[in-house]
């Protein structure tokens, strides 16, 4: 879950994006995992959803790092946060996050998927 102010708004990377509402400092804790609020779906699960639930959770959700056989989805503004491949925040360390630098107030706020979601990048690859 966002542990900041954001809002989701048209982005010049893909779509709609998450940007911050306020400014944020270099290191702040931007996000951090909590499964109270954020979704783990297990893949049986997914596998015998609706077709276009299953579109839904490729599009916003992704494997669990963590916990093989679930998906994570966030249910707040956190899944609408794009891909960059120059981040401003750090996911290396599962379950938070942190700003790399100063982020702006209106700023886009981006992640490297490859951080979090290992196949990120064969998949990506593979549909480009």
């Amino acid at each position: 879950m966002m542990l900041i102010r954001t809002y989701v708004a048209a982005s010049a990377i893909e779509g709609v994006g998450v940007f911050a509402a306020e400014p944020i400092r270099k290191g702040a804790s931007i996000w951090r995992l909590d499964p109270d609020f954020d979704r783990l779906i297990p893949m049986d699960k997914y596998r015998a959803a609706s077709p276009h639930l299953r579109e839904l959770l490729d599009r916003y959700a992704y494997p669990s790092p963590d916990r093989p056989g679930f998906m994570v989805y966030e249910v707040d503004n956190g899944r609408f946060m794009n891909h960059s491949g120059n981040p401003n925040t750090d996911f290396s360390q599962y379950g938070g996050a942190t700003a790399t630098r100063d982020i702006a107030a209106g700023e886009e706020i981006t992640c490297d998927y490859g951080e979090f979601f290992e196949d990120f990048e064969r998949l990506h690859l593979a549909t480009a």
